[in-house]
C-alpha cells in the first residue's frame, strides 16, 4: 500500500515548490520544514526523517552555517572579510583569505572568464550606485556609472592558491558575489545535512535550489518555475530533480521602474546599466553555485550566447522565458527537457 502526499509553498524569489511523493506506509518518514530569514530572503530547508528532533539538530546546523558564512560574503556587513578585502584594492598587497572567501572569489573568476564577463564579481561599485538610485527612484548619472565601471574587471582579481590569498590590483574595486552567493551557501547548507546523515533533503536559498536525494519512491523534486511578472502563476510544465541544482534569475521582485521602464537589479559589467528586457532565466546544474550565477550571466548574454554556454556545462541546462506583449515565448537548452516532470 501506498500514500502520496501533496503539498504547495510559494516562496519569496521567483519559484514555487511543489512537492509530490510516494512512499511505503512500512518506512514511512515524514517530512519536516525548518525556515529562518537569511540574505535577506527566506531560507527553507526540508528534510524527510523518522526523528524530528535529530533533523531540527542538522537544520539547526546548517542554518549557523549560513549564518557563518553571510560574515564572510556579504557586502552589507561593514566588517565582513569581502569587504576587508575590497578595502585592500590598489594597495599591492596580497590579502590571505578565509577558505570559503577563496573557493567562491576562484569559482567566481572562472565564470566569468567562461561567461566572458558577463559574470563579474567586481560589479560592486555599479550595484552601489543602484542601489542609491531605487532607494532614490532616480536613475544613476551617466558619468557616475562610467567612473564605477572603471573600477571593474575580474582581470584585475589576482589569485595565489597556495597561500590563499587574493590582491585587488585597481584602486577602489569592490566584490560583491550577489550572483552567486546565496546558490554557494545553499550547497554549503546541504552539505552539513548530509553529513548529518540526512539524504533526503533539499534546501531553498531565497530562490536558489539544492536537491539530495528525492524523498520515497519519487523520482524527483518537484519545482515550478512563476511566469515572467506573475508571483503566483506558475507555468504548466514543472521540473524534477534529484541531486541537482536550479535557479531563476528575474526582475519579478527587484526593480527600479522609471517613466514606465523598468530596470532590473540585474545589472551588466559591460554598460553598467540594470537590465530592461523582463527576461526569466532558469538554470540547471549540478551545484547551486554555478546555477547561480549562470541564471545571472544568461539575463545578460543574448540568448543565442547563453545556450552556447550552457551547453559546454556537462549536466546543465537552460531555460529562457520572456513575455512579448502577452505572449510567452521560450529558448531551451537541448538538455532542459530531460529534467521536465513526466
Amino acid at each position: 500500500m501506498s500514500i502520496s502526499v501533496c503539498s504547495i509553498k510559494l516562496h519569496h524569489l521567483h519559484f514555487i515548490i511543489i512537492f509530490t511523493l510516494v512512499f511505503s506506509t512500512v518506512d514511512a518518514q515524514q517530512k519536516f520544514i525548518f525556515e529562518e530569514p537569511k540574505m535577506g530572503s527566506p531560507f527553507t530547508i526540508t528534510i524527510f526523517s523518522h526523528d524530528s528532533l535529530l533533523a531540527a539538530s542538522a537544520a539547526k546546523a546548517a542554518f549557523r552555517k549560513a549564518d557563518s558564512l553571510n560574515e564572510i560574503l556579504s557586502d552589507y556587513i561593514n566588517l565582513s572579510e569581502i569587504n576587508r578585502l575590497s578595502n585592500s584594492s590598489g594597495k599591492g598587497q596580497y590579502i590571505p583569505v578565509s577558505a570559503p572567501l577563496f573557493d567562491i572569489i576562484k569559482k567566481s573568476v572562472d565564470a566569468a572568464q567562461l561567461s566572458g564577463g558577463s559574470f563579474d564579481i567586481t560589479i560592486g561599485p555599479v550595484v552601489q550606485l543602484w542601489r542609491k538610485a531605487r532607494k532614490n527612484n532616480q536613475l544613476p548619472a551617466p558619468d557616475s556609472i562610467k567612473l564605477a565601471l572603471s573600477k571593474t574587471g575580474y582581470q584585475y582579481i589576482h589569485l595565489d592558491s597556495i597561500h590563499q590569498s587574493v590582491l585587488l590590483e585597481k584602486e577602489g574595486m569592490r566584490l560583491d558575489i550577489g550572483g552567486i552567493g546565496k546558490g554557494y551557501v545553499a550547497n554549503e547548507a546541504l552539505i552539513i545535512l548530509k553529513k548529518s546523515g540526512f539524504t533526503q533533503a533539499m534546501v531553498n536559498a531565497g530562490g536558489k535550489i539544492v536537491t539530495a536525494d528525492a524523498p520515497g519512491d519519487a523520482k524527483g523534486w518537484l519545482i515550478g518555475i512563476n511566469v515572467p511578472g506573475e508571483k503566483n502563476i506558475i507555468m504548466p510544465a514543472l521540473l524534477s530533480l534529484q541531486n541537482m541544482a536550479v535557479a531563476t534569475s528575474g526582475d519579478l521582485y527587484q526593480n527600479l521602474a522609471i517613466n514606465g521602464k523598468k530596470y532590473s537589479h540585474i545589472i551588466s559589467p559591460l554598460t553598467g546599466m540594470g537590465l530592461t528586457h523582463g527576461r526569466n532565466v532558469t538554470a540547471i546544474a549540478a551545484d547551486a553555485a554555478t546555477a547561480d550565477w549562470l541564471s545571472t550571466a544568461c539575463s545578460i548574454l543574448p540568448v543565442s550566447i547563453s545556450i552556447a554556454l550552457v551547453e559546454k556545462i556537462p549536466g546543465a541546462a537552460l531555460l529562457i522565458t520572456e513575455n512579448k506583449k502577452g505572449r510567452i515565448v521560450q529558448r531551451s537548452s537541448s538538455k532542459f527537457k530531460d529534467y521536465i516532470a513526466h
